[in-house]
């Protein structure tokens, strides 16, 4: 069987919902034989025709008759089922891909048996009136709904996305599977404990998310490192501008973009993994998924929220300076906190998720 599956992008562009789909595919593969077709929406990729192992369509004009097109396979048989990877902002500047929306309508409407399921990353923008997002917000949520009603199935990765899903739909969908995020770079079943690493923090991502460390948390970032005697920083990702080499006499190791194998040995041997993201939003990082997964002690650089996000849950998933007290200890609460958060990791992992993805898509 062959998924047809819509991304913005794909490697070597650093894309995380590129590398979350690829990631997947793999796994659909290895755990239910299912190969994937992937279509590609952006006009200026130069990859090449096949991704370990999978074909790749390109969009070369963002329009719903060029999508159309790619959706008949072999220019007489209809594509019978595609996988969405959706976020509005990746298929169009302004998050609003009416192009796309109306391909898959048109696709849809050509068979009853065609089957769509989508995996909404991001549903529709918000913002504050002087924003572009808030005036375009009303746009992308009748997008947003039109997809939802299409769907044979979605799946999404926050408890609060699958609520704005359920009311979209008007009723339409009621089974709704909710997925916080795998790690992009790999998982360990065992890790080692705290006690056996190496005392360093790494700042993990891309340029966005590591700028704003920077940036925004270098105060944070100090007294992080202060508290738990870190030797090293290890900033792993494209480059920055960011000029600092030492902070509070604690050098910054500038790794560059590694190989996966050479992420995963760094993850095994450090003890924080440091982040800057909306703690609310944590099941949607990669980043925080990637600590977890490793068994590092995850630390927020943000303050405490009131309440659990998707079973995660502050100071029992994550750390924060907040946490400080004369009695603390790394191989006691540190070690509980990087265990819960493993534990919440194990719970959803690639190839849990593969089969919930296998089981929307196949008959």
């Amino acid at each position: 069987m062959i998924i047809y599956s819509i991304v913005p992008r794909l490697p070597p562009a650093i894309d995380g919902v590129g590398d979350y789909a690829l990631n997947l595919a793999r796994q659909l593969r290895q755990d239910f034989h299912l190969e994937t077709h992937f279509i590609v929406s952006d006009p200026a990729r130069s990859g090449a025709p096949h991704l370990q192992g999978c074909p790749v369509s390109q969009v070369t004009v963002q329009s719903s008759n060029q999508l159309h097109s790619l959706l008949l396979s072999d220019g007489a048989s209809v594509v019978t089922t595609v996988l969405l990877h959706y976020v509005g902002y990746g298929y169009a500047k302004r998050g609003c891909p009416l192009w796309l929306v109306d391909g898959l309508q048109r696709w849809r409407s050509e068979d009853n048996n065609c089957k769509l399921v989508t995996m909404f990353h991001e549903i529709y923008a918000f913002g504050p009136p002087w924003t572009s997002s808030f005036w375009l917000s009303p746009v992308q949520r009748v997008l947003a709904a039109r997809l939802v009603k299409m769907s044979n199935g979605c799946i999404t990765s926050k408890t609060l996305y699958a609520k704005i899903i359920r009311k979209l739909s008007d009723g339409q969908q009621n089974q709704i599977s909710t997925l916080p995020v795998f790690s992009n770079v790999g998982e360990v079943d065992q890790v080692p404990s705290l006690a056996k690493r190496s005392p360093r923090l790494v700042i993990f991502g891309g340029r966005q998310s590591r700028f704003r460390v920077y940036r925004h948390s270098l105060q944070q970032l100090k007294g992080v490192c202060q508290f738990l005697r870190i030797k090293e920083i290890l900033d792993i990702g494209p480059p920055i501008d960011q000029a600092l080499s030492l902070i509070n006499g604690v050098p910054i190791m500038r790794m560059g973009c590694l190989s996966t194998s050479a992420i995963q040995e760094v993850l095994q041997d450090s003890i924080v993994g440091f982040f800057d993201y909306p703690t609310d939003f944590l099941a949607k990082s990669t980043i925080f998924a990637a600590y977890c997964s490793y068994g590092l002690l995850p630390v927020s650089a943000n303050a405490l929220t009131s309440q659990a996000e998707d079973g995660i849950e502050a100071g029992k998933h994550y750390w924060t300076l907040e946490h400080r007290a004369d009695d603390w200890d790394l191989d006691r609460e540190g070690q509980a906190i990087a265990n819960h958060a493993h534990a919440w990791y194990q719970t959803h992992t690639l190839s849990i998720q593969a089969g919930i993805f296998a089981s929307h898509l196949t008959p």
